[in-house]
């Protein structure tokens, strides 16, 4: 059995367009106070609720318990090889770059992006050896997920897409904790008696610049900091390239990027971007940002502190951007010089397997990494019954956590020809969503008390050769509905890949408010009343294959548990 298409062509833009457009009115609904008072309100309004949806686990009387693995000797400076606890059970490992002498001396905590090899990586043991050549204490970590905190020491993968993104199902984020472990590196840093915990700073590029930027929003201890190659607009990260550690989910229902740099205010912040760069991160974008972030800094007569510099460069922590670093920091940090670049003295950076905290392949057992976080996460979750009484709260609570709303918004149904045997039409919502239906009756009736209504997130020609929609067509009392659900099928993103085909959506969705399995579990819902307002069904079934199979029986409980307005319906069951 063929399943054809409903439309002539696929509406690809379609979904895109739909979140491109929200966005845009969620940051400009985002407008930040224009006194002193009622900004200062604002921002610690602004930091709880940063602190409550990255689900930062920030404990400083937790012991550092650091241990120095071994020491190395440079020209006029030392290296220290380290790890340190950053949170129960979860250690974080680096390297410190300690200037010769008694000290004391300013500090900053250099964090990397996405560089597998986290602290390791030249480009970013770089900014360490010039940091201690001039005079500054640095610190360098590995984020969670990167360098020697790898699933497997010495081996690298990228800390994102579903590893990263398995923290979400209970609650966390990539970017709470590493705002939480950046938060313990800073109590490392003011542990030492040789370090000025007056004066310290941070920097990084791209996911460290990102790292850079929440750390000084969340963290009032950074006097200055510096991101590089990472500040934009919120806005442009929707249906762009980022990684889940740059993700504040629900972002843009609270907040633009402009709130988030002026927590930094009145202290130092220098934005550095590229005019290379991609659009997220684009000067332009920045600018957006940084405009209205200025009129905070206004408030406070500290205009002066907030600054920005552009680079001809692509993406990237370039020497150019270097020297600006360090006359940045030794302004602020250290009271000399007018923050003009600073000409690099010479540094020989290290081979890999030389600074690094642990042998190869040595480090301890139980290091607490993402991949050891979930595994113990998933061991913790209690087996639980739930009693019918309990059954609405239950479901409140499961909404809430899906971002899913379950009232039945008005639709506009639009009729097209028949295609072999099955009936086309195009549903459409209250927001300008199209929903591709086919049906068919099964009998000689023009309408069915019992109706099937099946989708996938493969599309619906996938389908084709499923038991479920076979059983469901040789029903002939029934009739049969199959669709294409948000971003699939006839509607899927242009913009997916074969790999991970709803990773960049899933990612857009969070930013405003939203979870594809919420919207998903809403298209369920709307078919579920055009079987019962359009085709006369009392009695339906919801099916679905694979990860839609939860939107399915989201929508029934809805349903079950009158979370909806579609009233009639005598049965209803998953398949």
């Amino acid at each position: 059995m063929k399943i054809p298409s409903v439309w002539s062509e696929s509406l690809e833009g379609h979904v895109g367009n739909i979140l491109l457009c929200k966005a845009a009115a969620l940051a400009r609904a985002n407008t930040l106070p224009a006194n002193l008072a009622e900004w200062e309100k604002r921002a610690k309004e602004l930091r709880r609720l940063v602190a409550q949806h990255t689900h930062i686990q920030y404990e400083n009387s937790l012991p550092l318990d650091c241990q120095v693995t071994k020491t190395i000797q440079c020209d006029g400076y030392s290296i220290q090889c380290l790890h340190f606890q950053s949170r129960p059970g979860i250690r974080m490992t680096g390297c410190l770059y300690v200037p010769d002498g008694d000290g004391i001396f300013p500090a900053v905590l250099n964090v990397h992006g996405h560089w597998a090899q986290g602290h390791l990586s030249e480009r970013v043991q770089a900014r360490g050896h010039s940091l201690a050549k001039n005079g500054f204490v640095c610190l360098s970590v590995d984020a969670w997920g990167s360098g020697e905190r790898s699933w497997s020491h010495g081996k690298y993968r990228y800390h994102g897409n579903t590893l990263g993104g398995g923290l979400f199902q209970y609650g966390e984020t990539l970017m709470g904790a590493q705002i939480a472990d950046n938060m313990r590196a800073i109590d490392l840093l003011l542990s030492l008696p040789f370090v000025d915990g007056e004066n310290i700073g941070v920097t990084g590029a791209s996911g460290g610049g990102n790292q850079t930027m929440w750390l000084a929003a969340m963290d009032e201890r950074i006097k200055a900091a510096m991101p590089v190659v990472s500040v934009g607009t919120f806005e442009a990260y929707v249906m762009s390239e980022n990684c889940v550690c740059e993700l504040l989910p629900d972002g843009l229902t609270f907040t633009e990027e402009d709130g988030i740099l002026a927590l930094a205010a009145p202290r130092y912040l220098k934005l550095c971007n590229a005019l290379k760069d991609t659009k997220s991160f684009s000067v332009a974008e920045m600018l957006r940002s940084y405009n209205k972030a200025r009129d905070i800094f206004k408030l406070y007569g500290a205009e002066d502190h907030f600054t920005y510099q552009s680079f001809n460069t692509v993406h990237g922590y370039w020497p150019e951007i270097r020297e600006t670093m360090l006359g940045f920091f030794k302004m602020t940090l250290m009271g000399k010089g007018n923050g003009a670049a600073i000409s690099e003295i010479p540094f020989t950076t290290l081979p890999e397997k030389q600074i690094m905290t642990f042998e190869p392949g040595k480090r301890p057992d139980n290091f607490g990494t993402i991949e050891e976080y979930l595994a113990l996460k998933a061991k913790s979750i209690p087996e639980r019954s739930i009693s019918p009484n309990d059954a609405k709260s239950e479901f409140d609570k499961l909404a809430e956590a899906m971002r899913f709303d379950p009232a039945v918004q008005s639709t506009h149904i639009m009729r097209l020809s028949d295609v072999g045997g099955w009936h086309r039409c195009t549903v459409i919502a209250q927001d300008s969503r199209a929903i591709p239906i086919l049906y068919k009756v099964n009998g000689a009736q023009s309408t069915c008390s019992k109706a099937y209504a099946f989708s996938s997130p493969s599309g619906k020609a996938s389908l084709e050769e499923t038991p479920m929609l076979r059983k469901a067509l040789a029903d002939e009392n029934a009739c049969t509905i199959i669709f294409d659900a948000f971003a699939t099928g006839e509607m899927a993103c242009d913009n997916a890949n074969a790999i991970s085909p709803f990773h960049l959506l899933c990612r857009s969705l969070l930013w405003c408010g939203m979870t594809l399995q919420g919207e998903w579990a809403r298209d369920f819902v709307s078919i579920a009343a055009f079987a019962h307002d359009t085709l006369g069904a009392d009695d339906i079934v919801l099916g679905a294959v694979g990860e839609m199979s939860v939107a399915a029986s989201t929508a029934a409980t809805a349903i079950a548990v009158g979370a909806t307005s579609i009233d009639g319906i005598c049965q209803l069951s998953v398949m």
